[in-house]
């Protein structure tokens, strides 16, 4: 019992690899981790991360966690977490992330939105906002 245990935990934390030189069409889903090293086309849903490689070349509209790009995506990203475009990495679709970072060198083509942030629930200590103050003109 304790091995199988063991096994199921194992495959939990598991990447899963298209290696270089591979090339995969379909759909992916999965829990783990994703790194693409070789060729994708198709859909990819991840509840991880999602890596395309620096010689990796992906077709596909990305749903996952978090992308770290530094091969070649053609397709739409959106992702909960952030967008990370490498030095290497292009990007030619449009992305939905909460932070979207891209290094030197790094190349995206199309449209970014910004997941808007749960709001926190202002504490009232007066009647009066702060900013109201600053917003009143001066009567001589």
């Amino acid at each position: 019992m304790a091995r199988s245990r063991k096994s199921r935990n194992q495959l939990t934390a598991t990447d899963t690899l298209i290696g270089l030189g591979s090339e995969l069409t379909g759909t992916i889903n999965c829990e783990a981790n994703l790194r693409i090293e070789g060729n994708f086309n198709g859909e990819i849903a991840s509840q991880g991360h999602v890596t395309v490689g620096e010689y990796a070349i992906a077709r596909s509209n990305i749903n996952a966690r978090e992308v770290i790009i530094a091969g070649k995506v053609y397709g739409d990203i959106a992702t909960s977490g952030k967008l990370t475009i490498t030095a290497t990495g292009e990007m030619f679709g449009d992305v939905t992330a909460s932070a979207l970072i891209i290094m030197e060198g790094g190349a995206l083509s199309g449209t970014s939105t910004m997941n808007q942030p749960e709001p926190v629930p202002s504490v009232a200590t007066s009647s009066k906002d702060a900013s109201s103050h600053f917003l009143q003109p001066e009567v001589s």
